[in-house]
């Protein structure tokens, strides 16, 4: 699955544009997935991201989460198939996980943090009494910082359903996903980086102050771009993706065969 998400990213030569990607009820998010394009030779994703091989960790763990690190190491926590239950599932996470590196969200992550921490001490120059620093840091992490937490969810969200669908998963897997977590009590801000849990969903923050959308956010987002994902999926007439499908099922078949092969000689 991973191979075929990271071979997604790297082949796609498309430039793909999600500034319209919210609207109506979700203003906090217009204009906020900017132009980019999946392509080896667009100077906005980092080389690294299309030509360094990808890692792919499970790590025994009631947690559902995952997360990506530089270098192309992702992380998947076994808690986390208690709502994927299938390939074109599991293939949403990681298309997910993989847009966060080929967005450069951790390079913006230190960006703003190197320039948060000039003017932390440039307020403690101007006002030693620390007062200035008391204020400005809450202010730092209610206006900058969580807000580009939940905008780079929801851009890798998108993009991940598009690495998905070039790759030949359902994109609709991704709302299933979602939909289990929140069934599941996970409610307002987890995602599949897990960092708020599955609490009770009386016990969940405010979006605002969350650093992840909701889910009835991100799934009304879905909504708006399953279309053009569906279209990847189903284009030349689905036959491509038909075909791969296949192949996928009967490699699936003859893996069983082999581990259910393996057991019979164990015993």
């Amino acid at each position: 699955v991973g191979g075929r998400i990271a071979a997604a990213a790297k082949n796609s030569s498309r430039d793909w544009n999600a500034t319209t990607a919210a609207k109506g009820s979700n203003d906090e998010y217009n204009n906020i997935v900017q132009s980019k394009s999946i392509s080896n030779n667009n100077n906005n994703i980092p080389s690294s991201a299309t030509t360094t091989p990808y890692t792919y960790t499970v790590v025994r763990s009631p947690e559902a989460n995952a997360f990506v690190l530089p270098g192309n190491h992702v992380f998947v926590l076994t808690g986390l198939f208690r709502y994927a239950h299938n390939e074109d599932e599991l293939a949403s996470i990681l298309g997910h996980e993989m847009a966060h590196n080929l967005a450069r969200h951790a390079g913006e992550r230190m960006s703003e943090s190197i320039l948060m921490g000039i003017l932390s001490r440039l307020a403690l120059v101007l006002d030693p009494s620390g007062l200035l620093f008391s204020i400005l840091l809450p202010a730092q992490t209610l206006l900058v910082s969580l807000p580009h937490s939940r905008e780079h969810e929801v851009e890798a969200d998108r993009i991940g359903i598009i690495l998905a669908s070039e790759a030949c998963y359902d994109p609709r897997a991704a709302k299933r996903v979602f939909s289990r977590m929140k069934e599941d009590g996970g409610g307002g801000g987890a995602s599949e980086d897990g960092r708020n849990g599955s609490a009770s969903s009386s016990l969940q923050p405010p979006e605002f102050i969350s650093t992840h959308p909701g889910y009835d956010t991100r799934l009304t987002l879905f909504d708006m771009w399953m279309p053009e994902a569906l279209e990847r999926f189903n284009k030349d007439g689905g036959n491509k993706c038909r075909a791969i499908r296949g192949e996928m099922k009967r490699a699936r078949r003859l893996a069983a065969e082999m581990h259910d092969g393996k057991e019979e000689r164990r015993r």
